[in-house]
């Protein structure tokens, strides 16, 4: 596929997964109402779209999936909390349109929404409340649903059910060149870092969803930072989206 046919195809992929094709406003009330091109404000739950992270979130997943494979750094893509799927349906879409077949994208989430704050454990999470709204809970079946309906459901998907302390400290795959987080909660963030970060390549990405909006989220990100000596510049995407490249 030459770089103009598959930036159409990435362009009218990420336009699909957002639900700005046909100029549909938010559903959300937390929203104003209006229709925007340039970005959604990544509150959109009860939108048909299969992604509420709006479109620079999702122009970041997409920059950055193409560096890994431009760049050559080793390793596959993975996201911690994916909602509908639809940031790795365009993992996947990436690989697709250069026609990569030796990397694969984890989908890793509990598929069931979040989990109570283990407050004894996680003091930070103790007033936290997602666990609470049944819309974060989307089912294994229908995210498998959703790439399919994109053709992109094959092999080099994987698919990781189970509460993030349950399954990613066991998980046997590495290295990533892209790790992306959207668990919301210091846990789910500390957990996440904690089991990958130290599997992400020298010059792989590792983007955080959350850090702007949920004090929680960036406090675990401080935290991990702090604790192994990561210094990597940390760049902003939109309001909340942010991200830095591993260069030790």
């Amino acid at each position: 596929m030459n770089r103009v046919t598959r930036d159409l195809y990435l362009d009218l992929l990420s336009k699909s997964l957002s639900n700005l094709i046909y100029g549909a406003p938010p559903v959300d009330p937390w929203n104003d109402g209006l229709f925007r091109n340039d970005a959604r404000p990544g509150r959109d739950r009860r939108s048909p779209a299969h992604t509420m992270v709006g479109v620079l979130r999702l122009e970041n997943v997409r920059q950055l999936a193409q560096r890994a494979i431009d760049l050559e750094i080793p390793g596959d893509f993975i996201e911690t909390g994916v909602w509908r799927g639809g940031c790795c349906i365009l993992m996947r879409g990436v690989l697709a349109a250069n026609m990569v077949h030796d990397r694969k994208v984890y989908v890793a989430d509990s598929f069931a929404g979040l989990p109570p704050p283990k407050s004894q454990l996680f003091p930070q999470d103790a007033e936290d409340r997602h666990y609470m709204i049944p819309e974060l809970a989307v089912s294994l079946d229908q995210v498998k649903e959703n790439f399919d309906r994109y053709g992109l459901l094959d092999d080099q998907v994987v698919f990781i059910k189970g509460f993030f302390g349950d399954t990613l400290p066991s998980l046997d795959a590495e290295p990533f060149a892209l790790i992306r987080l959207d668990g919301d909660m210091y846990e789910s963030t500390y957990v996440a870092l904690e089991c990958l970060y130290p599997k992400l390549s020298i010059g792989g990405f590792a983007i955080i969803d959350d850090y702007g909006a949920i004090e929680q989220c960036r406090s675990a990100v401080t935290d991990y930072r702090a604790k192994i000596g990561i210094d990597d510049y940390i760049q902003q995407v939109d309001w909340t989206g942010v991200w830095w490249q591993k260069t030790r």
